[in-house]
Parts: structure tokens; sequence; C-alpha cells
């Protein structure tokens, strides 16, 4: 036993030598990058430097760091960049097997170098944002979310087209309220949108001024984007200056052959407001198709009510022959002669439709080979689809715009670049490929193959503008102490795979993404860590 107490003493100098020298042997960082050609975000010239990664956050930047890591990564030859930032998504419903909580890894954003998405928009959301957020486990990247008005109009008040009681106001609010100490990040609106589309101005002013106590931002789908354009930024920007907070324009476009080549003046209208002080950023994809439902078609009024309130205006003679006038209006004003700019992405009740548009449809279905024949069929779509239970028909993609067009919103200093896609489903329908490749075809297409802007801008577009615009201020620029969300790819190599015509297809050339410290994304494949995390807003009352 003396013996043994002799030696205890000795064991435990060998041990205490040994730990350490195993301390003394441990990484200087989890991540260490090699050699990059570093666009940070700012719209700098980019700058070859080192960068180490510890406990999540960027811990140095450099040329030739002397120091180890768990992990080297050499990206001699590539572009390392922060993390995407996606600001209009739509990947909240967990209905779908599509919706985030279906596919919580997210591959086609991981894929196309997304690091963090913020969905809720065009005024659908979730009404519980803090369930929801407790919901969502095993992320591949991080979530941040929207009060949707359109959610929260509807849990109160239904599809109805009236103004609110003052009770029904203040229910409201209290939503609003309670969803803002959830976490989210904003109010949003889809002002085209039922019910949404059925609010004053002032009801929306009244409710954003809640988001705006808890320093949220006001995104919005305007309520027209054709020939009330200009009036509709206007209302979406006065909402904005009433509730004292920034503004979000979502997907700014202007729609209609009749009015390709105008986009110039919303925007000289937007840098108007801004000239005053206004905060307003817009985003914008990198396509000249749109997506939504079918039932936009319809007037506003028309679309009031469920899905068989919608049937019974159809079906009553008197209506329809309204309903059908207002089509032909609203098609009329479009400067659209047909309706072949209108392609089915899903139809439920028959998934053969899928692809194909509402001309080649009309024909399949022996209409009358006119836009009686073409509106006929729509409403019968509108019909069947809500008896499968789409209250709108059927999911769509449109050719509202011009590829000009698009070109000039992509070029304006404020544009952000993001995709309206969701979390898709693999090989079912047909959806916009935005889901898949908005930001490889920025890179690809922009950047490399027509040079419409810089590497630097683009990245900037895709990073700090939009982290900038929802106060993320520890993210969206490569800078020590901010959160390691980053991307490493070769330019020349990043290609948008998904088409039109075949969209179920990730973009290529993305090596590496690394999402809060991890990597989750190694040459070009999804690897099995899930370190992604809901965002809350910094805001505060």
């Amino acid at each position: 036993m003396k013996r043994i107490h002799r030696g205890f003493p000795l064991i435990f100098i060998v041990l205490m030598q040994f730990a350490l020298s195993q301390l003394s042997a441990a990484a200087d960082a989890d991540i260490l990058i090699r050699n990059a050609r570093v666009v940070d975000g700012t719209g700098s010239p980019w700058f070859l430097s080192d960068i180490a990664v510890s406990d999540g956050r960027i811990t140095a930047l450099g040329r030739h760091l002397d120091m180890d890591a768990s992990t080297t990564i050499d990206a001699a030859g590539r572009v390392l960049t922060p993390g995407f930032v996606d600001v209009h998504t739509h990947v909240e419903s967990s209905s779908r097997r599509g919706g985030l909580e279906g596919q919580p890894r997210a591959d086609n954003f991981l894929l196309d170098g997304v690091t963090t998405i913020i969905t809720g928009n065009c005024g659908g959301s979730e009404i519980n944002i803090g369930s929801y957020a407790n919901r969502l486990t095993g992320l591949g990247i991080n979530v941040a979310t929207f009060i949707g008005h359109n959610t929260v109009r509807m849990e109160v008040m239904g599809p109805e087209d009236r103004e609110p009681t003052n009770a029904e106001m203040d229910r409201m609010k209290s939503l609003v309220d309670k969803a803002m100490q959830d976490g989210a990040v904003g109010f949003s609106t889809g002002l085209l949108y039922v019910p949404g589309t059925y609010a004053e101005t002032s009801e929306v002013i009244e409710l954003a001024k809640i988001a705006a106590e808890y320093g949220g931002v006001y995104t919005t789908h305007i309520r027209e984007q054709g020939a009330k354009l200009h009036e509709s930024l206007i209302e979406a920007i006065t909402i904005g200056v009433e509730a004292d907070m920034p503004v979000q324009i979502s997907h700014l476009k202007v729609k209609g052959p009749s009015r390709w080549g105008t986009i110039g003046s919303a925007l000289d209208l937007i840098d108007s407001f801004r000239a005053q002080g206004v905060d307003i950023v817009v985003d914008a994809y990198p396509y000249a198709r749109a997506s939504t439902n079918l039932g936009v078609n319809m007037p506003r009024w028309a679309v009031a009510g469920t899905a068989d309130d919608i049937a019974g205006k159809i079906e009553d003679p008197e209506t329809s022959e309204q309903i059908i006038a207002g089509m032909k209006d609203m098609l009329d004003d479009g400067g659209y002669t047909d309706y072949s700019f209108a392609t089915v992405a899903r139809f439920m009740p028959n998934e053969s439709y899928n692809g194909m548009n509402i001309s080649e449809i009309n024909q399949l279905r022996e209409g009358a080979l006119n836009i009686d024949g073409e509106i006929s069929t729509i409403l019968d779509m509108m019909v069947e689809g809500g008896e499968a239970g789409v209250t709108q028909g059927a999911s769509m993609v449109y050719h509202y715009m011009s590829d000009d067009d698009v070109d000039t919103i992509l070029r304006y200093p404020n544009a952000a670049v993001a995709s309206d896609g969701g979390v898709i489903e693999r090989d079912v329908g047909m959806p916009h490929p935005r889901s898949y490749g908005t930001n490889a075809r920025v890179i690809a297409d922009y950047v490399h193959e027509r040079g419409i802007m810089t590497l630097e801008d683009a990245v900037r577009r895709m990073t700090s503008l939009p982290a900038r615009a929802f106060s993320f201020h520890d993210r969206g620029i490569i800078r020590p102490g901010f959160v390691a969300e980053l991307v490493i790819f070769d330019p020349e190599t990043v290609n948008d795979k998904a088409t039109f015509e075949d969209p179920h297809q990730f973009s290529e050339g993305f090596d590496y993404v690394i999402v809060n410290g991890e990597v989750a994304v190694a040459d070009g494949e999804p690897t099995d860590v899930r370190a992604g995390q809901f965002v809350r807003n910094t805001g505060g009352r």
C-alpha cells in the first residue's frame, strides 16, 4: 500500500504531462481554409487569404496563417465567399412533403450555395412562430421567418372580403405581437392574394407598426405589377414610412408585353424615395418567368371564400359572365392574346397537365380554340382543383417578364438576389427552376457568360445586401467574429442545370458549403452535418 501511495504522484505527473502535450498539440482552429481568393461580400475587390474558423465563427484572416486545424481545405484557384442569404423563400408549409420539415437538409438550397433563408413571404407564414421554430430540427441551413398578413387575417377573419371589426383588428395585432416575440424578423404582405387583397392600406399599417416595435422589416408582394405598378409601389413605401420600418419589395417585376421596357421608371420612383431617406431594398430572381397559382387569372372578388364558394360563382351563369369579362380585361391589360404564357407546374387532379400551357390543355380538352375556350378551361380547372383540395386551382409558371427588364432590375444597386423558391419534392410536378439554380444562374450567366455584373457585385447582392436589409449583423461578410457561413467554388465551373423543361436538377460547382462552422457540402456533395439553426430577429422594444 505504501508503494502504491508513493507511486501515485509520479503517475499523476505522467498523466498531467501527457494531457499537457495533447493540449499543446491541439488544433489552433476547427477549419483552416488556405490560398483562397476571397470575395468578402462587401463588393470590394477580391484578395488572397487564409481563413480560420473555430466554434462556428471566423477567427482569423490573413496570408500564410501559422496554425494547425482539425480540417484543412486547400482553396487554391477557387473563390471563397460568404454563404448566400436568400431573403425570399416559401418553405414553411408543414403539410407538404416538400416543405422544410419534410426535407430539413434542404439539398436544393445547400447545393446552390445558400446557408440562410427567410420564409413566410408574400403574406403566408406559420401562424405560431414559436411552435414552428421548435419543430425545425436537423436543419441543413439556417432559417428565419416573417409573420404573414394573409395568414393572420385568415386565422381571424377567414377568406372574407370585408374590413375587420375592432375586436378582429385587436386579435390580429395580438397575433403579430406574439409572432415577433417568438422571433419573426418582420411582417410580410401578399396584397395580390386572398385574403390580404381585401385589406385597406390602413389595416396593413396598423399591423406593421406592431412588427416595427421589435425592429422588424416590412416585406411585400405588392398589390399590382402591371398598370398599377407605381401606385402599388407608393402604397408599399407609404406603409413602411407610416410604420417607421425598412421596406423590402419582393420579386420586383413589370408584368405583360404591353409594359415591357418600363421598369426603369419604377426604379427611378424607388430612388426618389431613397433620396428622401426611406430605406428600400428590392429583390429579384434571374428568370423572366414567375410562379404562383391559377386563381390569379380571375378578378380578386371572384376568388374570395372557400373552394366551394369559388365554384359556386363559376357555376352561376350571371356571375360567371362577370368573371369572364374581368378575365378578358386582365388579359388585354397585360398585352396577351391567349394563355400560352401560363404553364402548369402541378395540377393534382390530372398530373399529365404538368408542363403544358393553358392553350395546349384547352386543345387537349377539345375546348373552343379561342379565348373563350381557354377561359372555360381555366374555370373548369379551378373547380376541379378545388375539389382536389387546391383552393386556387393549380400551381403555375407564367412568362410575365422580359429578359431585358430582369437584367435591368438585377443591375440596380439595391437589388438583392432571391429565389422565391422552396424545398422541392424531387421529381414531382414541373416547378420553376429557381428553387434549384438561382445563385448558380447569376454566377454562370450574369457574371461568367455575359459579364452583366462583376463577381464581387454579384456576391454582394447574395450576401451582405440581404443580410444588412434584415439586420443580420454577423452574417453576409467574411470578417473575424462573423458567423462562419462560407462557400468555396470555381466561378468557371458553376452551372445552373435546372431548366423549365427539366427542373429537378441540382446546381453544380459549389465545392464546399460551411454552415455555422461545419462542413455541410464537401467536394460538391452534402455531408451528414446538420448545423442549421432558427434565426430570430435582433430588434426589441
